[in-house]
């Protein structure tokens, strides 16, 4: 389905919790790691600056759940957990990626309509 101007409510609704879920920013940087190459949890934790090790187990569930990641298990001691990007989660990286180049193309316009606006609403 295309989200257009002929997009109903009720498709918008039947859409928000997967892109909530697309809109946060671990799961943009997940999906961005591991469209290099499949990673170990500990890896994506350490290249992930600032990401609890809650956060990381609910995004990755989130995405294995949503058919984005799979998740597999090496039977090691301690069990070793690999993720990878399914071929759904591939193509979800082209927006992604398309996103991000957008946002970097237009972060200096960004950050100026942002000092602007601060100076004219000081209290907000």
């Amino acid at each position: 389905m295309n989200v257009t101007a002929n997009t109903s409510v009720s498709d918008c609704r039947r859409l928000s919790s997967f892109l909530g879920l697309i809109g946060e920013k671990w799961t943009v940087m997940i999906i961005a790691l591991l469209l290099e190459h499949p990673r170990r949890f500990n890896e994506i934790k350490r290249t992930t600056d600032g990401i609890s090790q809650q956060m990381l187990t609910r995004t990755l569930k989130a995405l294995e759940r949503d058919g984005m990641v799979t998740r597999t298990v090496f039977a090691t001691v301690p069990p070793q957990v690999e993720y990878a990007l399914t071929e759904l989660g591939r193509s979800l990286a082209v927006p992604v990626r398309a996103l991000g180049d957008w946002a970097n193309d237009h972060f200096d316009r960004i950050e100026h309509s942002r000092l602007s606006y601060d100076e004219r609403n000081p209290t907000e």
